[in-house]
């Protein structure tokens, strides 16, 4: 099992050894709370388990696989906060996947700090390192230590049913105890590690990949080379490079070293490739930026985030810089900033006349500088909604000059008189300043620039904005209306290419508007012009920036469904990253492409201004090409449990749902399998048609079938249409938040044909 590998990392590493023998660090949660733990690492090399130093027996322990990053030294607000009191070599941060809280921990000396930060960082690599048969492994051996009550090292059948249950699975009794028995190969009437590997193996022998392995087998035992091409060929349509491409397969999933000299493949092998990334419904192309990245801004989808200080709701929500950083490392590339006076003459930067917490717009900054480049090189936009007197807008340009320094864009690129925006390929490693600007593009060249001026700082207030109609909004908007403030020389100086205006018309925007100019709508706004004047909006945003973000009246930070948005081809969608749900599975969904660099090329209709495209009408266009999709849901595999209830076990369906333009919204389920979630099988065969192809995603969505209530979320994956590969695939799970649940999947067939 696990072990044993677990033993080997162990050996000639010190800082893991250290880390098993165990240390007392401080937990820290706040200026006032700082309790000592002790902490130390497992025998298995994946659990950390700690416990107070008064709680008795009580204590607690987190799987590494939840742990994303470790940051070192004062870099979280409560470390920060304590900087006076712990120096930085003594402190540092696990950051969890997901929306689990960070965890910030001081050590006794800089040694120990070290040891543990070098040692996580070690474990994460180890496990981003592993491939799918040792994560198996690796799930298989936590949950034998879960079901292992008397932790003994063995399982007797009553552990084992108990197992069954907390697995999901509603198992026959005397089913399980055949398997049982016949996994206790030294007849103690218990099972020890290798023996519970093969009770699994035999629990999760897969008749459906089995069939599929025999059909295209000679000999029913392996799969020739020649057998192997012919699959491939005829099932992934992946015919090209056929020899090579079967004989790499070989190479890289067969475990078997005989079969591997024989250039065949076994059951084994089969099912390895069939779980890799490579026999995923994403197609592993697409991982890489594939794009032309070329073409001016206004011609990409960017991934965008509202309110990205908020890590919670918009009245009372906790404002922190690791909404900044959550959102970055999520391939995000336009974030918010809204920006108050605050004391001491340093702005501050929270949702104004609410009651959420507030932090320093220099630190912002600093986080920005920090992340904005460590997924992706292409450009950042900054979105700054100003609120600040002059004098803090100048201490506000000094932190963006000074702690961004070369990152900040203060000029243009390009050739002088490019009359268009530049391209993401051009921007690469820089923070572009989206707000009001003194003047235009030309004047600001010329340097011809007053000192301030008087005019609308913040251009979307919104407040203001308030969805029109909301009943109480003419009074909401007499509240929220805006002061005329004077903008500083030296912030206005800081916007090159995202000059905010305010959205008169189309037509006085085709007129009159420069290229460098964005325009931001509340959703409410957005949709009357998407229903009113499709084809312009369309044609509007091939020439410039658009901003959209979610209604004031959102105080639950929910978001509305970007893609009706993206059908007119508006590139800043801007959704609360904070809150998980379909919009934002959307939003993972379409920047999951493109090496998840945060830009998406939008289709070739919708960057001409002179086309005349039109989302209602998505099948009048010239080269339109609907096509028929067919998918065809086979079984799933190891669902995780939804009700933490004793002995409820998942009835699960599966749901297809499409999204894309208006003819295109669809969704088809399957039967529900009644109390199984570690393997149902449905082979329910879904039919679609798709006339806009180029923007529709694909969302898998499995729930826990319930006919009184509403079903249970179990988990869900979103994908771009063009992004899916053809013939048997495997759909790797995710949760609420978008973070991986392994081994949870489902086993899929596709087919892509012209729509007759």
């Amino acid at each position: 099992m696990a072990s044993t590998q677990s033993s080997l990392r162990i050996q000639g590493d010190d800082n893991l050894q250290s880390m098993i023998v165990g240390t007392v660090m401080r937990k820290i949660k706040s200026r006032t709370w700082k309790k000592q733990r002790y902490f130390k690492l497992q025998e298995d090399c994946m659990t950390i388990w700690y416990k107070s130093k008064k709680a008795g027996n009580a204590h607690s322990t987190f799987s590494v696989s939840d742990v994303e990053a470790v940051r070192e030294g004062h870099q979280s607000e409560v470390l920060l906060s304590i900087a006076d009191e712990f120096p930085a070599d003594r402190c540092f941060t696990l950051v969890f996947r997901g929306r689990r809280g960070n965890l910030d921990l001081v050590a006794e000396s800089a040694e120990e700090a070290q040891t543990w930060i070098k040692g996580m960082r070690k474990l994460i690599e180890n496990v981003e390192n592993m491939g799918q048969r040792e994560k198996l492994d690796q799930w298989i051996c936590d949950w034998f230590k879960k079901a292992d009550k008397n932790r003994d090292g063995r399982m007797n059948f009553k552990e084992v049913q108990d197992l069954l249950k907390m697995m999901n699975v509603d198992m026959n009794e005397d089913h399980a105890r055949r398997l049982f028995t016949m996994a206790d190969r030294s007849r103690s009437g218990t099972l020890e590690g290798d023996e519970f590997v093969l009770f699994y193996k035999m629990l999760t022998q897969r008749d459906d990949v089995l069939r599929i392995f025999q059909q295209y087998s000679s000999d029913g035992q392996k799969l020739t080379l020649q057998d192997l091409e012919e699959f491939l060929c005829e099932e992934q349509l992946e015919g090209l490079r056929g020899k090579q491409r079967a004989l790499e397969l070989i190479q890289r999933y067969e475990p078997s070293e005989t079969a591997k000299m024989l250039n065949a493949m076994s059951i084994d092998g089969f099912l390895m490739y069939l779980v890799s990334p490579e026999g995923s419904i994403f197609n592993p192309q697409h991982r890489g930026v594939y794009q032309d990245m070329n073409q001016p801004l206004c011609h990409y989808f960017i991934s965008s985030s509202h309110n990205t200080y908020l890590l919670e709701d918009q009245l009372r929500g906790q404002s922190s810089v690791e909404g900044y950083i959550r959102a970055l490392k999520r391939g995000c590339r336009c974030v918010e900033v809204d920006c108050w006076d605050g004391p001491n003459g340093e702005p501050i930067v929270y949702h104004g006349h609410t009651f959420t917490s507030k932090i320093l717009f220099k630190d912002v900054i600093t986080a920005l500088g920090n992340y904005a480049f460590k997924i992706s090189d292409y450009p950042v936009i900054l979105s700054i909604e100003n609120h600040c007197s002059l004098e803090q807008q100048r201490v506000m340009a000094q932190h963006l000059n000074h702690i961004l320094d070369d990152k900040l864009l203060r000029s243009t690129v390009g050739s002088p008189n490019q009359y268009r925006l530049p391209s993401p390929e051009e921007l690469r490693g820089k923070i572009l300043l989206k707000g009001k600007k003194i003047g235009g593009l030309e004047a600001s060249l010329n340097g011809a620039v007053e000192d301030s001026m008087m005019g609308e700082v913040s251009d979307e207030d919104e407040v203001a904005d308030i969805d029109e109609d909301h009943p109480h909004a003419e009074s909401i908007r007499r509240k929220g209306k805006k002061s005329k403030q004077r903008l500083s020389k030296e912030l206005s100086e800081c916007v090159v290419y995202c000059k905010s205006v305010h959205f008169s018309s189309f037509k006085h925007s085709r007129l009159y508007s420069k290229f460098y100019e964005i325009s931001s709508f509340a959703e409410s706004k957005a949709r009357k012009y998407i229903k009113e004047a499709g084809v312009e909006f369309v044609q509007h945003n091939a020439r410039q920036l658009t901003r959209v973000y979610p209604s004031g009246l959102r105080t639950d930070s929910s978001n509305f469904n970007p893609q009706e948005m993206w059908n007119v081809g508006c590139q800043i969608v801007a959704l609360n990253f904070q809150t998980a749900g379909v919009e934002m599975d959307l939003n993972d969904g379409l920047f999951s492409q493109n090496g998840h660099c945060g830009y998406i090329l939008k289709p070739e209709f919708m960057r001409i201004c002179e086309r005349h495209y039109e989302p209602e009408i998505a099948h009048e266009r010239d080269d339109y090409q609907p096509v028929s999709l067919s998918i065809q849901v086979i079984s799933g595999q190891q669902l995780p449990k939804v009700n933490i209830k004793e002995g409820s076990i998942v009835d699960p369906l599966v749901r297809v749902e499409i999204h894309g333009v208006p003819v295109d919204q669809a969704k088809q389920e399957t039967k529900y399998i009644d109390n199984n979630g570690f393997n149902p099988v449905w082979n329910d065969t879904l039919q679609f048609t798709i006339h806009a192809p180029e923007l529709a995603l694909v969302r898998f969505v499995v729930e826990d079938y319930d006919k009184t209530s509403k079903n249970d979320f179990v988990g869900q994956y979103t994908l771009p249409f063009t992004s899916i590969q053809q013939g048997y695939r495997h759909i790797h799970l995710l949760s609420k938040d978008g973070t991986t649940i392994p081994p949870s999947s489902l086993f899929v067939h596709v087919r892509i044909t012209k729509a007759v």
